[in-house]
């Protein structure tokens, strides 16, 4: 028995709204180097769309998403990803929370437009995915293959600045923050293993990082270079390389740090239009996010909400 582990986020660029890191992780019968997810799921999966909905879109989620196409294909493709995994789609955006790790209560305490629910899912209905499902469910019997764990981070806006303010370096912040989400994931003692994770930016060195999750294990350096940095822990290698979603279990993670991103600027932005009908919503990247904040700021102040609950400094 093997485990492939796959590691992407979504949010890291925005001042506004959370950043999402998740890690989808797969059992497989043999060396997981060896084992093509891809292959394994052709009957049900695709990376690319199909016209007549008999396989699920699995890819990067700036493929399968964007605001010009909609919210559809991703909700449709996650919700078959949380069926095979949980047995059962998830009723609310509260509800999704917990099933991937998070605390809602903690989401609610911290930021107030969280304070109200978002029934999901929002665009599709889930019922006729059941089959689909059934049908990958079987595939992954066929293969051997267990249905995956996921576990997500979503990150707020003040634990962001104050991981930030620690580090005094965001790209550091944010390595520190994925790999101590690797770490509850991820045991050295559990045999083969590859763990694949979306390199950090220009970042080709994470030995250093890694030696600060691990509890003295040796690190081995295999290579590290502009598209590809590998280690070797005991049984586990581990890949940082670019365009990492064409690993299925980096797309599957991509995907669902997408839509539970979007599903949360759509409660940020709900919020904030029923103080301020007229008000433009918002994805929270830099340039619009400034247009945003200028928007809100004289109702910012009379709700009383400080601005490292509004704004990611970095």
């Amino acid at each position: 028995m093997g485990i492939l582990i796959g590691m992407d986020e979504a949010g890291y660029g925005p001042n506004l709204g959370p950043l999402v890191v998740t890690t989808t992780v797969w059992n497989v019968p043999d060396d997981p180097r060896a084992c093509d997810l891809w292959e394994c799921f052709a009957e049900v999966v695709a990376n690319q769309p199909d016209p007549e909905r008999k396989r699920f879109h699995i890819g990067d989620s700036k493929e399968v998403y964007s605001p010009a196409k909609g919210l559809t294909e991703l909700e449709r493709s996650v919700f078959a990803v949380l069926g095979l995994c949980f047995g059962r789609f998830p009723q609310s955006l509260a509800e999704l929370v917990g099933m991937i790790g998070g605390n809602w209560d903690e989401f609610t305490a911290a930021e107030p437009w969280y304070a109200t629910e978002l029934p999901l899912p929002l665009l599709i209905d889930p019922l006729p995915l059941a089959e689909q499902v059934e049908c990958w469910r079987a595939c992954c019997e066929t293969h051997r293959v267990q249905a995956p764990s996921i576990r997500s981070d979503v990150v707020l806006t003040a634990r962001w600045n104050r991981l930030v303010e620690d580090a005094d370096n965001k790209a550091l912040a944010h390595s520190r923050n994925c790999l101590d989400l690797l770490r509850k994931c991820w045991s050295v003692a559990d045999g083969d293993c590859l763990i694949v994770i979306d390199k950090h930016g220009g970042r080709n060195r994470y030995d250093g990082l890694l030696a600060e999750i691990l509890d003295g294990e040796m690190i081995l350096r295999l290579d590290e270079g502009r598209h590809l940095s590998r280690y070797r822990v005991g049984q586990t290698e581990l890949h940082f390389r670019t365009k990492a979603e064409a690993v299925f279990p980096v797309a599957v993670a991509s995907l669902i740090s997408k839509y539970l991103r979007e599903t949360m600027m759509e409660l940020f932005n709900r919020y904030w239009q029923q103080h301020l009908p007229d008000l433009k919503p918002t994805k929270g990247y830099p340039q619009d996010a400034k247009r945003f904040r200028r928007e809100i700021a004289a109702k910012q102040q009379e709700l009383g909400i400080t601005l490292n609950t509004l704004w990611r400094n970095r």
